[in-house]
């Protein structure tokens, strides 16, 4: 992409190339006054890190990320965080500069076109817009039984686009439940290959104990969620991906309904015909518990280069077993891949069984940086005994709390509560009954995001959902944040 940039407070005029160092027909290039921005815009208006230009499929677009004074193409004024697309002549007006698109590449677009896929080609350049992120409406298409208590749900977007991700990446579902607004996330299980529909694989989930409740969005899903249904989503979020440069060789492990981002990373594959070794072993209760299973079956008989091993766990009358047995162990590991150390590993599955296999490759020395796992909904802590929270109006203000001590101050709804080194402010919000919105409690969707007024707090990992104009306004994620002494948050 060739550009021209004018300053129209001093005058200067300058030509640049975006070029990407790959082949590849997708790259990014970030725009603001940050030093580390591919173009690097010095100007008072203009935020570290105001908007990217992306490449998708031979395709340019333009996103302003965020920035405190927004950005405008062709004298409209642009929504955060939505792609537009992009043409020759287009102006984009970034503070008191202008960024006049000269010429665009279509290299890009010739190797797509020289690829042979002629319908994708075809669908790219069509009428259908492309969405790769924000938040979109779709629409139930089909609804297919995978077990007893899983279903595949397929949607549409209305109005129709291509959806573009990565494989294994998650979304959002926007759901109003008992008159409540409920967030919840589940991993596509489709493959940006075949971009019309996008679709999530959903297991029922079974209460516990009698006395604590089913899954609450699950099993709604499940039961009211049928063909002509329309809800939001918003995504596509998350780094779990092994594209688009597939390691040679990787090693995939699930259990569950952990299987779905595998899936989606197995269609993707399976689609590109990547050269890539795939050693997949999946965990499920019984044969019957098996999500997709005949499709497994089948890409392994056709695909040499893909193994698949399959454990379960709960032998069953009536239902015979040639397989694997029980839990991944040491022995299990080396004969599905006894290379597991030159692999590349995806694990994702319930929390204790990702835990086990973490245990088990770090016991035999595996390379953890070529370890990567996924997971939704951390498990809550156990709430721990502490007088009832009281009024933060009620405190005496001579007596703050000496310096080792931490409190968080929820300032409008008058409640303090004292907060232990471990627990997140998301935990005590909800000990104290202060309503904060929630969703994937590992700070990569956004959801509970709050600000911070005063004070200082520590992250349990990265939050992957805040840009950096978000951070200087002092937003946190909450359900990954702790305080450190005295903090006070606007919730």
């Amino acid at each position: 992409m060739k550009l021209k940039i004018f300053n129209h407070q001093t005058g200067n005029v300058q030509e640049t190339t975006l070029t990407s160092s790959s082949q590849s027909s997708e790259a990014e290039w970030l725009i603001g006054r940050g030093t580390s921005c591919h173009l690097v815009l010095d100007g008072s208006d203009v935020s570290r890190l105001h908007g990217k230009i992306t490449l998708q499929n031979g395709e340019y677009f333009y996103m302003d990320i965020g920035s405190a004074n927004g950005s405008c193409l062709n004298n409209e004024a642009l929504p955060a965080k939505h792609a537009f697309k992009l043409k020759g002549d287009d102006l984009i007006r970034i503070g008191d500069f202008v960024l006049l698109i000269e010429a665009l590449d279509e290299s890009a677009n010739n190797s797509l076109r020289s690829s042979g896929d002629v319908s994708i080609w075809k669908n790219l350049h069509g009428d259908f817009p492309i969405w790769s992120q924000g938040k979109i409406t779709v629409r139930c298409v089909r609804i297919t039984p995978e077990t007893p208590d899983v279903k595949t749900f397929t949607f549409v977007a209305e109005p129709a686009v291509l959806f573009r991700y990565q494989p294994g990446q998650f979304v959002t579902l926007e759901l109003e439940i008992n008159g409540e607004l409920i967030l919840r996330s589940y991993s596509i299980s489709s493959t940006p290959t075949r971009p019309h529909t996008l679709e999530i694989t959903v297991k029922r989930v079974p209460a516990p104990s009698p006395d604590l409740p089913a899954g609450l969005v699950s099993n709604w899903l499940h039961n009211h969620l049928s063909v002509g249904s329309t809800l939001q989503i918003n995504g596509p979020l998350g780094k779990f991906t092994c594209a688009p440069n597939p390691p040679k060789k990787l090693l995939l492990i699930s259990a569950g309904s952990g299987i779905t981002p595998m899936m989606s990373m197995m269609r993707w594959l399976a689609d590109t015909v990547s050269p890539a070794d795939v050693c997949f072993l999946h965990c499920a209760r019984t044969p019957s518990d098996i999500i997709f299973r005949q499709e497994l079956e089948l890409m392994a008989a056709r695909l040499p280069q893909v193994h698949l091993s399959i454990s379960t766990t709960r032998p069953t009358l009536g239902q015979p077993w040639f397989g694997f047995t029980g839990r991944l162990t040491e022995a299990m590991l080396c004969t599905i891949a006894p290379d597991f150390l030159e692999r590349t590993v995806y694990v994702c599955g319930p929390q204790e069984f990702m835990q086990s296999a973490k245990a088990l490759l770090k016991r035999l020395n595996f390379p953890m940086q070529q370890y990567y796992e996924e997971s939704f909904g951390a498990p809550k802590k156990a709430k721990q005994s502490a007088e009832p929270p009281k009024s933060a109006a009620a405190a005496p203000p001579s007596t703050a709390p000496s310096s080792s001590q931490s409190v968080v101050v929820f300032t409008q709804s008058g409640k303090e509560v004292p907060s232990g080194s471990d627990e997140s402010i998301l935990d005590l919000a909800e000990q104290a009954g202060v309503k904060i919105r929630s969703n994937c409690r590992q700070g990569v969707c956004g959801a509970c995001k709050k600000r911070k007024l005063e004070g200082e707090i520590q992250y349990a990992q990265e939050p992957e959902a805040l840009d950096a104009d978000e951070q200087a306004a002092g937003y946190i994620l909450t359900c990954v944040a702790a305080s450190v002494g005295r903090v006070l948050i606007e919730a």
